[in-house]
């Protein structure tokens, strides 16, 4: 049971949030890992639009994993934060507040969406236990880290974080942030810590052979590519439906592959790592 938060300093639009939807919608389908993914955000659809149209009730999945009829009991984390603040949240009770994606398989438990922000700021505190919990019966916990949440809470949950994906764009200034950012503070320099370049553009002089050279990386950075049927996907709640189409590409011609190759490589990565620190326990 590990749980992978996605970082970025929040200065750049990296696509982190798309590149947890495609990882872990990935990792559902080709692995049998129960995944939750968690969004720490204040009112962004973006996941939301990934998987289900609005206004959607009930729990839905896709595809090969069959049917299920559990019905969508709350709201998210604004459904949690009451059960939590009374301590009587239980790790089972959190999957009544998901919205199940693939049966047994993937579940996402939304931000605020409606409450005003002071109480959004206000609970942010509590991410980080819920998280907790979720990890204790999830196998795999993704959390989408938004940096409003405060430095005191963002701390603790990358503290907390088997692995950290630190989501980086091309650019070199933002490069450089990082590798004095990992000078400055041993946490970033530690293991646990993994490179990911979201929105990847392999015509950038900046390719990935290029970043892994200048990083001084011993290990090839990940990439999550721009591809357009993919970023499509993730305005109609078409994800689901197309990675289960782009797992029968076989032809490395197709414009597709390097996609859909990328998202493997980088989801071996995340488990070759958590099984290398699991070793070093």
């Amino acid at each position: 049971m590990s749980i992978i938060t996605f970082w970025n300093n929040g200065r750049d639009q990296v696509g982190k949030t798309l590149s947890i939807v495609a990882i872990a919608t990935y990792m559902a389908i080709e692995h049998n890992y129960k995944i939750l993914v968690v969004s720490t955000s204040y009112k962004d659809k973006t996941l939301n639009n990934c998987y289900w149209e609005k206004n959607e009730i009930k729990k839905k999945n896709f595809g090969i994993f069959g049917p299920n009829t559990n019905t969508y009991m709350g709201n998210g984390f604004e459904g949690l934060a009451p059960i939590m603040k009374s301590n009587k949240l239980a790790p089972e009770i959190i999957t009544n507040y998901t919205k199940v994606i693939f049966k047994d398989r993937l579940e996402v438990l939304k931000s605020y969406e409606d409450g005003d922000e002071d109480e959004y700021k206000e609970t942010a505190n509590l991410f980080a236990d819920i998280i907790t919990q979720a990890n204790r019966y999830y196998d795999l916990v993704f959390v989408d880290l938004d940096n409003s949440i405060g430095e005191e809470n963002v701390n603790t949950i990358l503290n907390r974080s088997t692995i950290i994906m630190a989501t980086l764009s091309q650019r070199m200034t933002v490069i450089d942030d990082f590798l004095k950012l990992q000078e400055e503070n041993d946490l970033f320099s530690s293991p646990k810590v993994l490179v990911l370049i979201g929105r990847y553009d392999r015509y950038s002089k900046y390719t990935l052979k290029n970043i892994t050279r200048y990083m001084k990386e011993k290990n090839k950075i990940s990439t999550v590519p721009y591809n357009t049927l993919f970023f499509e996907a993730c305005e109609e709640a078409a994800v689901p439906d197309l990675f289960l189409r782009f797992r029968k590409i076989k032809d490395q011609e197709d414009r597709n592959y390097l996609f859909m190759s990328e998202i493997k490589r980088c989801s071996e990565n995340i488990i070759y790592r958590l099984q290398d620190l699991q070793m070093k326990l």
